[in-house]
């Protein structure tokens, strides 16, 4: 099976976001298959100073949006590369290695498919895209559909999509001695923990609204008050209006005693089922007229480039890409067996769309 092949070459060209060497070598690798597989050629372009994967139209109608950066540090998976009964592991096979493969391989024997479409791959996804941001609003500003090829859901596409902001909550207080005078200072340590609890308050499950307190740092010794504590907040909702709110709750923070200071903000807006069902509709039509079972679709609490591609205003698909299980787990791995499958789908629904 070339794709699995294919997948097996990628993988094991290990490529963390933050590794910018390694994020080239995977970006040449891709090129270099892919020109094994697709006329006209490939090739790697640059944005923002991060290396990006782009094959066919330069200003395309339907896009194939996927990226090759991952979690995972390099030698964290030993063998990288591990296949057993149907089971394919290996860092970023599931997300989303194996995705790009399929959207490429799909693209095998579409006639001038290059007119049209473009498959394109980043290399910062892991990270929030803040690079290719520019690059994604760009191409789905114009484009009729964006198809993201993220990990399915045990084969189900995406259809709903958290949107995601990130905060970062500095208290200054005042230093002093623990022992000797601490009501000469101002501990920044319990001003931010009643800051947590605050916080935390803002949840609303209604709205699969979350706001989690992460990472807490604070204090110098252990015999002075602390001066200083900074904390990082996730927050995700599946609607707008929820980030909104927690937005302006969150910089409205206050202490009696500290100074509180806040950055950060609203990374991606929700990827709604307005953005997507047109295109599920027509995927599921696709797939019956194959013989395929429904597909079905769901709605997760991840964000995607496809929350970026929506806001821009396109039609959306996501979660097009491989079936399995662990992203960003030790357990991570794909459905061997449903690889090809997957591209026969993906294929047809590609055709169908350039129409």
């Amino acid at each position: 099976m070339n794709a699995l092949l294919d997948i097996q070459r990628l993988v094991e060209c290990e490529s963390p976001a933050e590794d910018l060497a390694a994020c080239h070598k995977v970006i040449d690798l891709a090129v270099e298959i892919a020109n094994l597989r697709l006329k006209p050629i490939a090739q790697k372009v640059i944005e923002n100073g991060r290396p990006v994967f782009w094959w066919g139209a330069d200003k395309p109608k339907i896009v194939l949006l996927c990226h090759l950066d991952t979690v995972w540090p390099i030698g964290s998976f030993q063998p990288t590369w591990r296949v057993s009964g149907d089971k394919a592991s290996g860092p970023g096979v599931f997300d989303m290695k194996t995705g790009f493969v399929q959207a490429m391989h799909a693209l095998i024997g579409i006639e001038n498919a290059q007119a049209k479409v473009a498959l394109v791959a980043t290399t910062d996804e892991e990270t929030g895209s803040a690079t290719s941001k520019e690059l994604i609003n760009r191409l789905s500003k114009d484009a009729d559909a964006v198809l993201v090829f993220e990990a399915s859901l045990d084969g189900k596409v995406k259809t709903g999509r958290k949107g995601t902001a990130m905060y970062q909550v500095k208290v200054t207080g005042l230093a002093s001695h623990a022992g000797l005078d601490p009501e000469k200072g101002i501990n920044a340590t319990t001003e931010l923990a009643k800051l947590v609890l605050e916080i935390a308050g803002l949840e609303n499950p209604t709205f699969g609204t979350t706001a989690v307190p992460t990472v807490m740092k604070s204090g110098t010794t252990t015999n002075t008050v602390p001066a200083l504590a900074t904390l990082d907040v996730d927050v995700r909702s599946f609607t707008k209006a929820e980030l909104e709110r927690i937005d302006s709750s969150i910089r409205n923070l206050k202490s009696a005693t500290a100074k509180v200071e806040v950055t950060g903000g609203i990374n991606r807006l929700p990827l709604e089922e307005a953005s997507t069902l047109a295109l599920y509709e027509r995927l599921e039509k696709v797939a019956a007229a194959l013989g395929m079972q429904k597909i079905g679709n769901a709605s997760v609490g991840g964000a995607s480039d496809g929350n970026l591609a929506a806001s821009a205003g396109a039609k959306v698909l996501d979660g097009l890409g491989a079936e399995g299980h662990g992203a960003h787990a030790p357990s991570e791995f794909i459905k061997v067996s449903t690889v090809e499958p997957r591209i026969k789908l993906i294929s047809a629904f590609i055709n169908e769309l350039m129409k």
